[in-house]
């Protein structure tokens, strides 16, 4: 039986250990909504979002990344419930030589497996989705969309309705 073929999703012949800014997207498990708790909620005021137990070692995982790999930087990230975004830079050092950088994959794959560790259980996708950046604009527009993306929760994407 012919199985369709599945869209490649990295670029291909790309160094993903290439010094740069990289725009990564990470879900759980069928979009579970795991990440975050909802707390306060009352008629005068709308509900706030706080992160779950999951999602303080997940945010804490991603805080530990560059003292696992020093190459990468995290220089902005959001929790989301049921998915991550990370604006990860893998640096050069003083001289503007590349640092020895593991790839995108393997940061992810790492990311991952922590969490899934200290869990006890994985709550992952298998796969992610990653954007090379492509210039000063395209940065400010990632970084924007990663700021404004929790109070655009329900408007999102990946937004899916739990059911209680």
């Amino acid at each position: 039986m012919d199985l369709p073929k599945r869209k490649p999703n990295r670029l291909q012949y790309y160094d993903y250990s290439t010094p740069g800014a990289y725009f990564i997207t990470i879900c759980t498990s069928n979009r579970k909504c795991f990440l975050w708790d909802t707390v306060g909620a009352s008629i005068a005021r709308p509900q706030t979002p706080q992160l779950s137990d999951w999602g303080v070692i997940v945010d804490q995982a991603i805080r530990d990344i560059p003292e696992f790999y020093p190459a990468i930087a995290i220089d902005h990230y959001v929790v989301m419930p049921n998915h991550i975004h990370l604006l990860l830079r893998i640096q050069t050092d003083g001289d503007g030589r590349p640092m020895v950088a593991p790839t995108i994959s393997r940061v992810v794959q790492q990311l991952k497996g922590i969490v899934t560790k200290q869990i006890g259980v994985s709550i992952w996708q298998k796969l992610f989705h990653d954007h090379v950046i492509r210039g000063e604009q395209d940065y400010l527009k990632i970084w924007e969309y990663i700021d404004s993306n929790p109070a655009r929760w329900k408007d999102d994407c990946f937004y899916q309705e739990e059911l209680p």
